[in-house]
């Protein structure tokens, strides 16, 4: 084992907790980072390389997990949010406004909305997904067609949003940011970027969206990664298990700073900015591959 290979581990582990959440497309940085450059197929072998990034997907769920524990715990029924805990929530979270106290949270069967459609599309389509739209050119496409989701949100969103907190949204919202999830199943799309356009544009502020998104990226996140380890646990080995954890940390701690940190600044730049930066990383992806 080298250490310029440990390195590798951790910079595709920054990766992974700095785009997971952002609305800019993880599977393109990683295609760029390591199909590109890092090419950690070469090391850990082919089929590793393909389990790797799975296992470091699972660093970055674990830090949302963290960051909104006190959620999860009052949509289990575990915790019961008050005024005081949901004010300490706003101030540890660093923006927006977070629980109401009484009716008006954030319900458990809201997520379970949010998530069927994508969760039944994606095991309908999994295999068909896996062996047809993980290319280059499928991924140049969802980057540039999520952009123009991403403008099309800013630009004819509600100026008003009806929703201004993750706790004042409907089900009919949380249904209609399901069915936008369903495009992200297309990679390059961005889950997150379809997701937050998607509840912009249903009278959603993007903060709220963003928080919905997150809260709604653990189970399906988790689900998804749970079934590629169920077929290919056995390429976890003792000799590739180190550069797993190595890569598992340094995704969870960056993602734990780049999700409080994108949070802090949605609100402020709204999703244009990043669907600019979008078409020119696929304007980049496009000439490296076909130039």
């Amino acid at each position: 084992m080298e250490l310029w290979e440990f390195l590798k581990t951790v910079i595709l582990g920054v990766v992974e907790g700095l785009t997971e959440f952002a609305p800019v497309s993880s599977t393109g940085h990683m295609i760029i980072v390591d199909d590109m450059w890092l090419k950690s197929a070469k090391f850990l072998g082919e089929q590793p390389a393909v389990t790797f990034k799975v296992v470091i997907q699972l660093g970055s769920i674990l830090a949302v997990v963290v960051l909104f524990w006190r959620r999860f715990l009052d949509l289990l029924g575990l915790r019961r949010m008050t005024a005081a805990s949901a004010a300490k929530e706003a101030r540890v979270e660093g923006t927006g406004e977070w629980a109401q106290t009484g009716s008006g949270r954030l319900k458990l069967m809201q997520v379970i909305v949010g998530l069927i459609p994508a969760a039944i599309l994606g095991l309908l389509l999994d295999n068909f997904i896996e062996e047809h739209l993980f290319s280059t050119g499928t991924v140049l496409i969802g980057l540039v067609l999520g952009a123009l989701l991403m403008i099309a949100a800013d630009k004819f969103g509600p100026r008003r949003p009806t929703a201004h907190t993750v706790d004042q949204i409907t089900y009919k919202q949380a249904l209609g940011m399901g069915l936008v999830q369903c495009v992200s199943l297309w990679p390059g799309f961005s889950r997150s970027g379809s997701t937050i356009s998607g509840g912009v544009l249903l009278g959603m502020s993007h903060r709220a969206a963003a928080d919905f998104t997150f809260i709604m990226a653990v189970p399906i996140m988790a689900g998804a990664s749970a079934l590629t380890l169920l077929k290919n646990y056995k390429y976890i080995t003792g000799d590739v298990l180190p550069y797993f954890i190595v890569g598992f940390i340094a995704a969870f701690v960056v993602a734990l700073f780049s999700i409080r940190f994108f949070l802090s600044l949605v609100n402020r730049i709204k999703l244009v900015p990043f669907a600019i930066y979008r078409i020119l990383l696929a304007i980049v992806i496009a000439l490296v591959f076909y130039l």
